[in-house]
């Protein structure tokens, strides 16, 4: 379907795309990774170049990928098990992890729209601790070596009439963090990735993006501190959908049809519609836990099992 723009905002999707094409891709790196007891699977896309960066339509970068099939399922303990791999992937791009460190958490997204809700949700869960090590030490907490946590949901423009880009570079400047983990719902290029999919990248986040929304962006360029980015996609493409669809049939049945190739803009007009489960407020919720745990486990400076 390359008669339009498939919309994702997972780098493991872009180089699959380009991998299908026949393109080979210097400068960017893939690494693959099977988790036997979990059944998770992670990969990591390195961008490292500039010709890398253009070709991938991504910033130059680390993108880890956990795929988790069960992860949309009521399942407590694997859920367990996907925070501690979370925790894991994340302290592995920490910028000094053995260093005591303030961290400032950022929940992205509108809590009134519940596929767009994940960063606020997350962001009622996490363990915030600033207010208390400031006002009381960390004695405050029996321990010799914390993180200082903060946190911030900046809202959307609609609400505030500022872009959240803005409100989080004012905070920066004021609070002065080390380096800030944003949270954020992201689009998908497959269905089979909805809900069921984690991504860790060093390259910041472009809020709205992957709806064609396009905000300033959250990195270090614009910050002047790194920030690292978690995401799971909650919605798709409906386009993309379709467009599956009809070359499934194409495949299945020896047939061809004519309105992907020939006339796309028959699939392209439903570029603007996007598709998200029927459970997604459940869905919002279970996830929320599993990555506010993941993040407090790997910010906690305690071993990881």
């Amino acid at each position: 379907m390359s008669s339009f723009t498939v919309r994702t905002d997972l780098a493991l999707e872009d180089r699959e795309r380009i991998g299908d094409q026949g393109g080979e891709i210097h400068g960017v790196i893939l690494e693959e990774e099977d988790k036997e007891e979990t059944g998770i699977h992670i990969s990591r896309v390195k961008i490292e170049t500039k010709n890398g960066a253009k070709i991938m339509g991504k910033p130059i970068g680390t993108y880890i990928t956990l795929e988790a099939p069960a992860l949309a399922e009521q399942d407590e303990n694997y859920h367990r098990e996907v925070s501690l791999e979370l925790a894991r992937q994340l302290w592995s791009v920490v910028p000094e992890p053995e260093k005591e460190q303030s961290v400032m958490i950022v929940g992205l997204g509108n809590r009134d729209v519940t596929a767009d809700a994940l960063g606020p949700h997350v962001a009622d869960n996490l363990f915030v601790n600033r207010h208390v090590i400031l006002e009381y030490g960390k004695a405050a907490y029996n321990k010799e070596r914390m993180h200082m946590i903060s946190c911030i949901v900046p809202g959307v423009m609609a609400r505030t009439g500022m872009e959240s880009a803005e409100i989080v570079r004012g905070v920066v400047q004021e609070t002065r963090p080390d380096f800030l983990v944003v949270v954020d719902a992201l689009a998908a290029r497959s269905t089979r990735r909805l809900n069921r999919t984690i991504q860790v990248s060093t390259s910041g986040i472009y809020p709205g993006s992957g709806v064609g929304n396009h905000r300033n962006a959250l990195t270090k360029e614009s910050l002047g501190v790194p920030v690292i980015a978690i995401g799971v996609p909650t919605v798709v493409d409906a386009a993309t959908i379709v467009g599956d669809a009809l070359e499934q049939m194409e495949k299945g049945k020896d047939m061809r049809l004519v309105a992907p190739r020939e006339h796309p803009q028959a699939v392209s007009e439903l570029n603007n519609m996007y598709v998200t489960s029927k459970d997604i407020d459940e869905t919002i919720k279970r996830l929320s836990y599993t990555i506010s745990e993941g993040i407090n486990l790997a910010l906690s400076m305690e071993k990881l099992e």
